[in-house]
């Protein structure tokens, strides 16, 4: 697949771009100069379903030492590019350090276009558009993205580069062996069992706990800016790597900060992170070996039991952790995390890669138990099994009988009691039921929910 890469420098519109030719609001944008910073990518279709990789790179600026991190990333991205688009101000003259990246990328020897963008009509193109010929470039095309201004002309040189999807018919070989049924069955929920393959992952974590390095550990490569700076990653970044017969796909999240703290582009920033949680099967859950769980990650912590996700939480940087030893340092976590009781805990080091690879078997094992299926037959004798450990309390002598379960969802798991009397099944009962079924099936690292029904009763959500 062709890869497009968008280029120039900050604050040019190279965002809004994105997400115009994406046709959705994916990239955050906004006046601050460097709001993007790590690579971000979409898949788009032109005319004749032609169908290309588009990347949103950071502004290239070097005037400090994490912008001058953004500025490497970007130029990397247009040396794996197929295509390049350097975007420029054109509410602005022709700036020298333009020209000198403009010839720089021409030197890559790929087809590229100078893009001006802010050309919002024909005034403006006759007064300005002319004063960016000097450039020399071969294709130059004045737009202007918010006003949706002379995009075609774009889209028909792209089109040269970006070859039409090939058709193909689907030809379904047939086992005369296999019966009409079996052969519906193998076909019956196709797509169900692709998706079964694929794990989207959340990690989550204060600013600057290592959720980044992390993320470059995790795939071998530095995909995500890393700095010292709090708060580096706004945009949440997406990489998909192979494991086994998974396809894992980590949205690294902008650092969670405390409410009153978070302004401008962070509160768009928590908004995609609360939007991703909503789509995502597992969270990374990342704390600080040197510093321990704080109040925020608490808070961090609920939004994981909110969104009823399977969780693991990785303990980074124990390389550097101190005295403290293992056993004290996971229990205090488990002190402090409780309604987070199921999930494991990791300590690796992002910076060495101590313990890192193990991250990748975890995430498919939970993965594994978070769609799991439990059989109504052994549901139901397990729930006999505790019945008979621990009847269930009666309230106010009024008797309360469970008559039935089975599970009804999964991804998270989620079972259904009916019961004579459903409101008067006491919180505390359905808690230790989750716990008995947890000793009975493997549920680590799973969220698993309990609801109490009349017979033939059902929720919205059911």
């Amino acid at each position: 697949m062709k890869k497009v890469a968008i280029l120039g420098r900050p604050n040019v519109g190279k965002s809004s771009l994105f997400n115009r030719l994406a046709r959705r609001r994916d990239a955050i944008t906004s006046d601050v100069s460097g709001t993007t910073r790590d690579i971000k990518k979409n898949l788009v279709t032109i005319s004749e379903d032609r169908e290309f990789e588009l990347l949103d790179t950071g502004g290239i600026d070097e005037s400090d030492a994490l912008f001058s991190k953004v500025a490497e990333m970007s130029k990397r991205a247009a040396q794996e590019a197929d295509v390049i688009l350097y975007m420029v101000d054109g509410k602005r003259l022709p700036e020298e350090e333009d020209k000198k990246l403009f010839y720089e990328l021409q030197q890559l020897g790929k087809p590229i276009a100078l893009i001006v963008n802010k050309i919002d009509n024909d005034r403006e193109e006759q007064e300005r558009f002319w004063e960016f010929i000097e450039f020399g470039a071969e294709n130059v095309f004045a737009i202007s993205v918010s006003h949706n201004r002379k995009l075609n002309p774009l889209y028909r040189w792209l089109e040269q580069y970006i070859p039409p999807a090939e058709s193909s018919a689907l030809f379904i070989e047939t086992d005369e062996d296999l019966s009409l049924e079996q052969l519906l069955e193998m076909q019956e929920n196709p797509e169900e069992e692709a998706e079964d393959k694929r794990i989207k992952v959340a990690i989550l974590g204060r600013p600057n706990v290592g959720k980044s390095s992390l993320l470059n550990a995790l795939l071998g490569q530095e995909r995500s800016v890393v700095s010292d700076v709090a708060g580096t990653t706004v945009d949440p970044v997406d990489e998909t790597v192979v494991h086994g017969d998974y396809e894992i796909t980590f949205v690294d999240t902008a650092g969670i900060r405390r409410r009153s703290k978070i302004l401008g582009i962070e509160k768009y920033a928590l908004g995609r992170t609360e939007k991703m949680l909503q789509e995502a099967d597992i969270a990374l859950l990342i704390i600080d070996a040197t510093a321990g769980v704080t109040e925020l990650d608490e808070r961090i912590a609920g939004l994981i039991d909110k969104y009823k996700l399977g969780a693991l939480i990785v303990v980074n940087k124990w390389d550097i952790r101190g005295e403290k030893e293992y056993k004290e340092a996971i229990q205090d976590i488990r002190d402090e995390l409780k309604f987070l009781h199921y999930a494991p805990i990791l300590t690796v080091s992002a910076k060495t890669k101590q313990r890192v690879a193990k991250i990748l078997d975890q995430i498919t094992a939970i993965y594994e138990r978070y769609k799991q299926r439990i059989p109504t037959s052994r549901l139901n004798e397990a729930i006999q099994q505790a019945i008979r450990r621990h009847h269930v309390p009666s309230h106010h002598g009024q008797v309360v009988r469970i008559k039935f379960a089975t599970q009804f969802a999964s991804k998270p798991p989620r079972i259904a009691l009916v019961v004579n009397k459903p409101e008067l099944l006491h919180f505390s009962y359905r808690r230790y039921l989750a716990n008995f079924l947890r000793e009975q099936f493997d549920f680590e690292g799973v969220p698993l929910e309990i609801v109490a029904r009349k017979r033939g009763e059902r929720s919205e959500e059911d």
